[in-house]
């Protein structure tokens, strides 16, 4: 037999991950996040919402495109300083 399913409402969503409404909504509307539509109002499960979370990992090594490679502070090569006479 199957648990019950535990159903959220968007702004238990929210707060669980950490988002405004409106980017729930854009996750919703760009099929990243499952959600149903129950009359008049979204629930979204919270499974779906554990699963999503672990999907948006974000793996080690994977971000070395967001900080530059540290400068060097060799002093052998000071060719690029004045020559004292």
């Amino acid at each position: 037999m199957s648990e019950p399913i535990q159903w959220m409402g968007t702004r238990d969503a929210c707060e669980r991950l950490g988002v405004t409404l409106r980017t729930l909504y854009r996750f919703i509307d760009e099929g990243q996040l499952p959600a149903y539509k129950m009359g008049r109002v979204i629930r979204l499960q919270a499974h779906d919402i554990d699963t999503f979370i672990e999907r948006m990992r974000i793996t080690p090594g994977t971000l070395e495109h967001l900080y530059p490679e540290p400068k060097s502070h060799d002093r052998s090569d000071d060719s690029d300083l004045p020559q004292a006479d």
